[in-house]
């Protein structure tokens, strides 16, 4: 009798296993696996914005850059709120000594000479309640 629930038990294990590996390859929602969102995520913005940002602090570019095209977009709940995000950013025509802060009144660059465009790869780690922010992957490539 014993050896007929160990049995059936594990014979019910193996197919809960079996569907939750099915699953995530199906497009289910398992937990804590990161999801795709909005373009439009208002969470995903801040990210990209602040992305950007430090784009800008770390390069020795003179011009600003912002952001021209999202990618791709992922949010995961890990003690906390993990962003995965691919974009493109763009030079604009704003000098960086200007000390311009908004970004949405700087136009791109006009194809030529001065255009160009770096794709990102961020990784970003936000704790709201803790107001921390930590760059996890940040990279870069023309």
């Amino acid at each position: 009798m014993m050896a007929l629930r160990t049995l059936l038990l594990i014979s019910l294990l193996t197919v809960l296993e079996g569907s939750l590996v099915a699953s995530s390859h199906h497009g289910c929602f398992v937990p804590g696996s990161p999801l795709n969102i909005s373009r439009n995520d208002r969470g995903l913005q801040q990210v990209v914005l602040i992305s950007t940002y430090s784009f800008n602090n770390q390069s020795n570019d003179a011009f600003l850059f912002k952001p021209s095209a999202i990618l791709r977009a992922q949010r995961q709940i890990v003690k906390g709120i993990r962003y995965i995000v691919d974009l493109e950013i763009s030079r604009t025509v704003c000098h960086k000594r200007h000390q311009n802060n908004n970004l949405s009144k700087c136009d791109f660059q006009p194809k030529g000479r001065l255009h160009q465009t770096f794709r990102c790869h961020f990784e970003v780690w936000l704790v709201p309640w803790e107001n921390k922010t930590r760059f996890l992957v940040f990279l870069c490539k023309p």
